[in-house]
């Protein structure tokens, strides 16, 4: 995949033509096993994407996680919500954002006139990583062959990547969340469609630690909320 950007604020965009490779970490996917590429390419409709991940047994985060945590809410949406890694709560019960950082992005949400009716939401990772820890690069290039075709069977008129992980790694950036946040992207997640609107937020949780930086989200969930209803007066 591929991105380009321009600043939130309608600011200079990336010149037409020009890409953002991925970092180097995620340049060496011949590492990534072929069964999952295959399986996630081979997956026409989401919910057979749902059986591929649930039965690929290439990461070693499956073995220690409680449940396959794959998504919520509406894939219909406009909206889709990718964010890092399942927690505790989420592996309990199979469900991304159902924690006290859920709680917050239920109403983040709810500021924007949103819930989990009219978005839909997947992570990076689809196993919690023992103790919360953060996921290596191999665990994040063993499901991002799924996590790309995910998005594609979506197609959502906006995807906002929640957090530095989901971030950087879709984007294919070094820079951390503080500066991907407040600007715009066009990422493709496969040659099929054209690009989708895409921008970055903090995540939840960091909030949660962090009080002082909600009012930058804030603005971000405005101007996420500008957009949707931009793309939806244009289509």
């Amino acid at each position: 995949p591929k991105s380009s950007s321009e600043g939130m604020a309608g600011g200079d965009a990336v010149p037409d033509g020009s890409t953002i490779e991925g970092p180097a970490e995620f340049t060496g996917f011949e590492a990534v096993p072929e069964d999952a590429r295959y399986s996630a390419l081979a997956s026409p409709t989401i919910a057979e994407l749902r059986v591929a991940v649930e039965g690929f047994n290439g990461c070693a985060l499956k073995r220690t996680a409680t449940n396959t945590v794959f998504s919520d809410g509406n894939p219909c949406a406009d909206l889709m919500l990718v964010g890092e890694a399942p927690g505790a709560e989420e592996d309990r019960t199979g469900i991304p954002f159902v924690g006290s950082a859920g709680r917050l992005l239920d109403r983040m949400l709810a500021a924007i006139d949103r819930d989990r009716n009219s978005v839909y939401v997947s992570n990076i990772l689809f196993w919690r990583p023992p103790g919360n820890r953060n996921p290596t690069n191999e665990e994040i290039a063993l499901c991002l062959p799924f996590v790309e075709r995910h998005i594609a069977l979506v197609r959502p008129r906006v995807l906002v990547l929640v957090g530095g992980i989901a971030a950087k790694t879709l984007l294919g950036r070094n820079e951390g969340i503080t500066r991907l946040r407040g600007k715009w992207y066009r990422y493709s997640p496969d040659g099929n469609g054209g690009p989708i609107d895409t921008t970055a937020i903090f995540h939840p949780a960091f909030l949660l630690r962090k009080g002082h930086q909600k009012r930058e989200t804030w603005q971000d969930l405005i101007a996420i909320r500008a957009r949707l209803t931009e793309t939806l007066a244009t289509h």
